[in-house]
């Protein structure tokens, strides 16, 4: 369901520019026999949903790197993934001097909170010139919210992959589900019920959403998920996946990123100039006991009472107290 122009979009930081073709995600004509079947003044959601789709076409851009990205920057950032950036390294690789299509496998990141699972992902998305969708599973119990619910449902509405794609530019999104293993629900309404055929390539390309009745190609979705515990994930869907552990990164790791953080946040405000060009030694030991999501808010806070104290570097004692101990969360000696 590819074209054959290739075209260049907007390049992302610190990668190659990515080169895109067009591929049709559905069928126009289908599209329009449901519109045209709809009773006049009913469904105005549901009709509303198909005019936009002819609105906007049916093409994508499906892009990939034009080349092997440099991926220094995300082994640096993010030491602790390194199992899993090796991985995505050797599937870039194959299409990298060819004219197929990017392939990654399903990804499931398994760790405790606040090692960057989610921040990976985002990050995958820049390095590959691409959209993201992000659900969290861990407030929903409604089967529909990845596949959509019947429009004979009063306050029915597409899913998450269909407006994801739809909405989009993109054919090949990163589709972040978070905290996959929250998922709760009654067996009627399974909220991961979806996942089964999207998982497949050939059944997800032609994905229906019970919304809008329409089949949508989602088979070159970039999938990744998030847990915190595998065990409560059905065999069914960690077959379909590459499973990784994640771990929380070393002391030396931690002082590296949060260095990277303390050099990003001073470069990126007018006030940054203030301070000192990095962190002192005592003060990055106590960054070193946070875990990674804590730390930006950390060095923000610090950075203000070091103002408030007149001063031009940061202090242990303008930390916030440590709510996540790293030692909690399997601290890696």
């Amino acid at each position: 369901m590819t074209t054959s122009v290739d075209l260049v979009p907007v390049p992302r930081r610190g990668q190659n520019i990515p080169i895109a073709r067009m591929r049709s995600l559905y069928r126009v004509d289908e599209v329009g026999r449901k519109l045209d079947q709809l009773p006049q003044k009913e469904h105005e959601t549901l009709r509303s949903t198909y005019e936009r789709m002819l609105e906007k076409g049916p093409e994508r851009f499906q892009v990939k790197p034009s080349g092997l990205p440099s991926m220094d920057h995300l082994y640096d950032d993010l030491p602790n993934f390194t199992e899993v950036l090796d991985d995505i390294k050797r599937q870039l690789a194959l299409c990298e001097d060819s004219r197929d299509a990017l392939e990654i496998t399903p990804l499931l990141l398994l760790g405790p909170p606040g090692v960057g699972k989610t921040h990976f992902a985002r990050e995958l998305s820049v390095l590959l010139g691409t959209g993201m969708g992000f659900l969290s599973m861990s407030s929903m119990t409604a089967g529909w919210v990845l596949s959509g619910a019947s429009s004979q449902w009063k306050g029915a509405r597409p899913g998450k992959v269909f407006e994801t794609l739809v909405d989009g530019q993109y054919a090949n999104p990163v589709m972040v589900v978070d905290e996959i293993d929250k998922a709760g629900g009654e067996h009627a309404y399974d909220p991961l019920g979806a996942l089964y055929s999207l998982l497949e390539h050939d059944t997800a390309g032609s994905f229906t959403d019970e919304f809008a009745e329409v089949p949508i190609d989602a088979s070159q979705v970039i999938w990744v998920a998030t847990a915190n515990d595998g065990r409560a994930i059905p065999d069914p869907i960690l077959n379909r996946m590459n499973v990784y552990e994640v771990h929380a990164p070393d002391r030396d790791a931690a002082r590296r990123i949060a260095t990277k953080l303390y050099r990003s946040i001073r470069a990126d405000h007018d006030w940054g100039s203030r301070f000192e060009a990095d962190p002192r030694d005592d003060v990055l030991d106590c960054m070193s006991e946070m875990a990674p999501r804590e730390m930006r808010r950390a060095w923000m806070t610090a950075f203000g009472n070091a103002k408030l104290d007149r001063r031009d570097h940061i202090a242990t004692r303008d930390l916030p107290e440590t709510r996540g101990k790293r030692g909690a969360m399997g601290f890696v000696q």
